[in-house]
Formats: C-alpha cells, structure tokens, sequence
C-alpha cells in the first residue's frame, strides 16, 4: 500500500471510532434525560426491595428524572435480573441493585454466565448492616452457652437461612467451621417464612439483618447472641460483638450496591455516585434507613470496585474452606 493509501485508511479508522464515541458522549453529557430502570433481582416486598425504593424516591429528585423499580426475581442468586442489566445498553438508563450474595458469593457457589467484577460497572454502596445471631428464647442465652449445647447435641440445632448462598447461610456454615460444632441448615425461599418458624421453634437459630429481627429482638420474642460488625450495633448495645467473644473470622457485613452495565461511560457513573450519595444523606433517606438498622456508605465508584473484588476473594476462599456447595 502507498503512504498515500496508508494515510487514507487511517483516516477512515479514526473517523470511525470518533463517530462510534460520539454517540456515548452525547449521551453522557445530557445524561439523564428519561426515566431510569432500577432492576432489583428478587421479590417485591422484601428488605432489598424496600430499601430500592428509599434509593430510587430520594435520588429521582437529585437527578430530576423518575426512576422506577422493576423487580425481576427468579434463578440462583438473582441471577435472572442481574443478566437483564449486565445485557442492558451502557447508557445509564438500566441498572441493578443487589447485595452482597448475589455480587460476590454466587460466583463461587455457581457457574455463572457472566462475571459481576468484569461485566457490571460499581457505582455507589447503598448501605451497609452487621448480621446478627439470632435464636428462640427456648435456646441458651449465650454464644458460648449456644456452642457448648450444639457440641453436647450435634445436628439437633436447626439453622434456617433465606437461602442457599446467602450471606446467612454463609456465615452459619463458617461458625459450625470455626467453633467446630454440627448445626443443621435449613435453607429457606426468603427471610419471612424463615423468621415465622425461628418465632415458632420450628428452627433454632438464624443469622439476619437488623432490618428482618430487631423489632423481634427488642420485643423479647428472639435473642440476639452476637453481632457481625467490628463495633458493637448501636440499637443493640448490649450484643457484644463476634470479634469480642472470640471468633474474629466471623466479622462481616451485608451490603447493598449500585451497578451499571460495563462499559457505561465514566461521567455517566461520576453523575451516579455524585447523586446516590447525596441522596443517601437526607433527612428522608436517613430515616428511612434508620428504621432498617442499616448505615449509609458514601465512597467512590474506584473504592467501591476494590470493595467488590476483596469481598468476592474473601466470600471465594470461605466457600472452598466450609465446603459449601450450591443448589
């Protein structure tokens, strides 16, 4: 080919992809511009749910577009109503709230069709919450109490969970791995049906977010044995904390994050983070959240991409140590 040939075709390749580009960011500058889908990939009604709803109400304003919730429950880990978002056009107008099991235990548990960490852009944590011990009164009224007891009587203490691969069940499987006790799992379709049988005796123990148990808690109806964070839960101030009684492996937290399809242009995403975290700290928002027991968690969609990859490292390795396996 001649120089002359050479120049030409790359000019032809440079005003290609500035034509392709160019579209994006148009888009991103005038962005948004139309309502915006907010996908929650389980059931109306339940704590991601609600708590979609707070997010969407309090940024809509911030953004001065109406976001709707769209709920699209089904598969393992959500994984239904992930595929729409990781699927969806990059263009802002399609994203996905979801939590920790769905972002960064399914991938050890299941043999997705997508990768969260390659095929979802992390915009902003939502909100963070401890998980706490939970069980019938009619159990010990102590986790040292509690472990003697499920030594002394192995597989007699039933464990429910929302699910298999929920950050619940996780952490039942790692504290009969750490405390070397024998629990036996009883898997459940959501937390609800779950908290009515733990009520009724019909199952012993669960882990849970304050949002599902701290009303039951506070009534006398449950017993608290212990708390995930790293800090006593201030509702609960008398809950010691995991870490404080010995078993420092069992700290972690349930968290809620807002993602877009990968390839999203930056300044969409800068836009995003910029308003879910404003948002996030109104009055209205504030107590909204409040009521849940859950905090809100103002980072970077940089730090929130480091945040995923170590959750997803960390919730890898405890799955492959527990042996835990997926439906």
């Amino acid at each position: 080919m001649t120089s002359t040939g050479v120049r030409l075709a790359t000019t032809i390749v440079l005003a290609s992809v500035l034509i392709l580009a160019t579209p994006l960011k148009l888009i991103a500058q005038d962005y948004p511009n139309r309502i915006i889908r907010l996908i929650v990939p389980f059931p109306p009604g339940g704590p991601t749910d609600v708590i979609a709803r707070i997010v969407a109400n309090t940024t809509s304003p911030v953004l001065g577009q109406p976001i709707v919730v769209e709920n699209r429950p089904g598969g393992a880990a959500g994984t239904v109503g992930t595929r729409v978002v990781v699927s969806a056009d990059p263009d802002g107008y399609t994203l996905l709230l979801s939590i920790v099991g769905s972002l960064a235990i399914a991938p050890a548990l299941y043999k997705l069709d997508y990768n969260p960490l390659k095929d979802l852009t992390p915009i902003a944590i939502v909100e963070q919450s401890p998980q706490i011990l939970t069980v019938n009164p009619a159990m010990p009224s102590s986790l040292a109490d509690f472990i003697a007891y499920a030594r002394s009587n192995p597989g007699k203490i039933n464990l429910a969970s929302p699910g298999i691969g929920s950050l619940p069940h996780l952490l039942g499987e790692f504290l009969q791995l750490v405390s070397n006790i024998k629990l036996t799992h009883v898997p459940y379709r959501g937390a609800g049906p779950a908290i009515t049988d733990l009520l009724a005796g019909q199952v012993q123990a669960m882990f849970n977010n304050p949002s599902v148990v701290l009303a039951h808690i506070e009534s006398g109806k449950l017993r608290a044995l212990g708390v995930s964070s790293d800090t006593r839960f201030a509702p609960l101030p008398n809950i010691p904390t995991f870490i404080e009684q010995g078993y420092p492996r069992l700290s972690a937290t349930e968290w809620l994050g807002l993602l877009a399809p990968a390839g999203t242009p930056e300044l969409i995403i800068k836009k995003l983070n910029a308003a879910v975290n404003q948002a996030m700290q109104t009055p209205e928002a504030r107590a909204s959240l409040q009521k849940f027991g859950v905090e809100t968690k103002a980072v970077t969609p940089q730090e929130f991409k480091a945040f995923m990859a170590a959750e997803t490292q960390k919730w890898g390795q405890i799955v492959a140590e527990a042996g835990v396996k997926g439906e």
